[in-house]
């Protein structure tokens, strides 16, 4: 479905992303983990073409890496960032009709769809979203990036500041989710991530260091003593 080659990202003289390749797999969950700093963040950025960069993101075996952020939305790809960006001053059902400006005619059957997989939201339409609380607003965001019909969903550091029981709680709609879509989940949680995930990436300092499925890596020496606190 997604094979990146050769990318670089760069801000000013300073190399985030330094040669990368890989391939995201239809119907699988893949994750780039490692530390902060490692590249992963403009990794997702890059290839829904919000940074400058370099190689080529090929998408249904369309090089999509000059498309216009817009335009590669509408081709199925979805990132929702780091820290969520809902609009606070909306209600839920307003977010989710700002996520379907690509699909407006299909608005209500695509918000239905959102409820019923989300029901927490279903039971605060009306309610602000600044108002939520964190693993809500997180949910929002996922639901609203569904909301343009996406094939790839890409997350970044979805269980940011959430407590351990709606990590938990995320993780397991993240893993359905997988039933129809396509997820690249960039995720500090190592653990959780590479215990849902098919194949796993680990950045260092811009570059891929290690590769292989993610059951693998749980038990990799190396990727515990690092990532996993043991």
């Amino acid at each position: 479905m997604l094979r990146v080659k050769n990318l670089e990202v760069y801000y000013g003289v300073i190399a985030a992303v330094r040669d990368i390749s890989f391939d995201v797999k239809e119907g699988s969950i893949v994750t780039l983990i490692g530390s902060n700093g490692a590249g992963k963040t403009s990794t997702l950025n890059a290839i829904v073409n919000s940074v400058k960069k370099k190689g080529i993101v090929d998408y249904y075996g369309v090089d999509i890496a000059k498309l216009k952020t817009h335009e590669i939305i509408r081709r199925g790809v979805s990132l929702v960032p780091e820290g969520r960006r809902v609009f606070i001053n909306l209600t839920v059902d307003e977010n989710l009709r700002m996520g379907a400006f690509n699909n407006d005619e299909n608005f209500e059957t695509l918000r239905d769809e959102m409820y019923e997989m989300f029901p927490r939201l279903a039971s605060r339409k009306d309610q602000l979203a600044g108002t939520m609380s964190g693993g809500e607003q997180q949910m929002l965001a996922i639901a609203r990036a569904l909301m343009s019909e996406t094939k790839l969903l890409m997350l970044d550091e979805p269980s940011l500041g959430l407590a351990p029981k709606i990590v938990g709680e995320l993780f397991e709609i993240i893993l359905r989710l997988k039933e129809s879509i396509t997820i690249l989940l960039v995720e500090q949680n190592a653990f959780a991530a590479l215990k849902i995930a098919d194949y796993a990436y680990v950045l260092e300092n811009g570059k891929i260091a290690l590769e292989n499925n993610a059951k693998e890596l749980l038990g990799n020496d190396e990727v515990r003593r690092k990532y996993l606190g043991g």
